[in-house]
């Protein structure tokens, strides 16, 4: 069993910036950030695998920056320039399976097999 445990939620304004954190209660393989807004489907928004590799949806490359302290394996989720459409529940995941093919299909749920209570993002216009 892991356990994720998310950090650094909140309220910003558009343009503002916020880093989401992600701390497992032990070592798993690919990691990623899922977002879910009201009425909406969740989705991917960036991913990294145990070697660092990172991938990002369309929708905030530029933007936000995933990135991982193999240390203690905490993933975190830099995001930058947020917008009002960015406002939603994120929630951190783990693949501890090490799927073959991750990267083709990094930011898609049926991948990981854990998940995070999520912590709530709000972007103000």
């Amino acid at each position: 069993q892991v356990q994720l445990v998310e950090s650094g939620g909140g309220s910003v304004q558009a343009g503002g910036s916020l880093r989401l954190s992600c701390a497992p209660s032990r070592v798993t393989y690919n990691m990623a950030w899922f977002r879910q807004a009201p009425g909406k489907e969740r989705e991917g928004v960036a991913a990294i695998s145990r070697l660092g590799v990172t991938t990002a949806a369309d929708s905030v490359k530029g933007r936000f920056t995933i990135s991982k302290d193999n240390v203690n394996d905490t993933l975190y989720l830099q995001m930058n320039s947020l917008k009002p459409e960015d406002t939603a529940i994120y929630y951190c995941a783990a693949d501890t399976r090490a799927l073959e093919g991750w990267f083709s299909h990094s930011l898609k749920e049926y991948v990981y097999n854990y998940w995070g209570q999520g912590t709530q993002v709000t972007v103000s216009s």
